[in-house]
Order: structure tokens, then sequence, then C-alpha cells
């Protein structure tokens, strides 16, 4: 069966968003969407990465939380930088952060924590992994913005998937 239905999940989920996207629920579009939802996981599942073992899933609900406080404040930091610009211009920085998480899987969710919190982006990762080159909008001091990170994101990602 798994090898029908590699990610049965994803299988159904295209089905239905198939169905959603055509606004119809004819014969048609009910078969179309099926062979979509059939035929794209079996095509893609030589691209699908190892499977994932999630260590600690109470971290799951915590990390989340405070990712969506963070999504929050830090909207309000950058709309008050943009603000009040012409008085004191944002300080624009790269910073160079020591990692230590390793799983693909962790710093994929790094990488996207990073995109969805404002004023922050992902700019490089080191070859071997242990270093992340990432922009800050408005950076005060290098070192606690380090600490905060390393400790509100990636130290639970560890936790999850290490």
């Amino acid at each position: 069966m798994k090898r029908l239905f590699p990610a049965p999940l994803l299988s159904f989920s295209l089905w239905l968003l198939w169905l959603v996207l055509n606004l119809s629920l004819s014969p048609g579009n009910l078969l179309l969407g099926a062979l979509l939802g059939f035929i794209a996981p079996l095509l893609m599942a030589p691209l699908r990465p190892l499977p994932v073992r999630i260590r600690r899933p109470g971290t799951i609900v915590r990390l989340i939380l405070r990712v969506g406080v963070d999504v929050l404040v830090s909207n309000l930091q950058v709309a008050r930088a943009v603000w009040t610009a012409k008085r004191r211009p944002p300080r624009s920085r790269f910073v160079h952060i020591p990692l230590d998480l390793r799983d693909a899987h962790g710093l994929a969710a790094l990488s996207m924590i990073t995109t969805v919190v404002p004023g922050t982006i992902w700019s490089e990762l080191a070859l071997d992994r242990s270093v992340l080159l990432l922009h800050v909008f408005d950076l005060g001091d290098e070192a606690q913005f380090i600490e905060h990170f390393k400790h509100t994101y990636e130290r639970p990602l560890m936790e999850i998937f290490e």
C-alpha cells in the first residue's frame, strides 16, 4: 500500500486543493483531482527527504507560540523603526551565528522561522552547516541577539529533531 500511496495525507490534500481551486464537484474534476493526488506523490517520492523523527512534540507547541509572539512583537518593532527612521536610522547588519543544529529538517524549520519573523532574513548557510549568515534590520547588541536566537529558536529545534 505504501508503494501506491507514499504520502496518503499529501494525496488527499492535493485532491481537496484541486476541488477547491476549481470550485466544482463535477465527476471530471473529482477524477482529475484524484489522478493528481495519486500521480504527484508517486513522481515526487524520490525527492522526499529522510523520514522525520520528532523527539519532543510538546516543544513544537511552545515553539509555535513563541514564534507567533515574536512575529507580532517584531512587526511592531519594524514598524516603529520605519516610522522613526529619519530621527534614528535602523542599524542593519549581517550577523554570523554559529550553529549546533545539524539536522536537515531542523535547519529547514529554522529557515522558515527566520523568514516569517519580520526584520530577519536568512542569507547564507555554510557548506558544513556550522555558521548561519543572517541579516537583521535593526540590531542593537549583536552578542545578545545571537544568544536570543540560539536560545529561542535553535535549542527547541534541536530538542525536536535531534
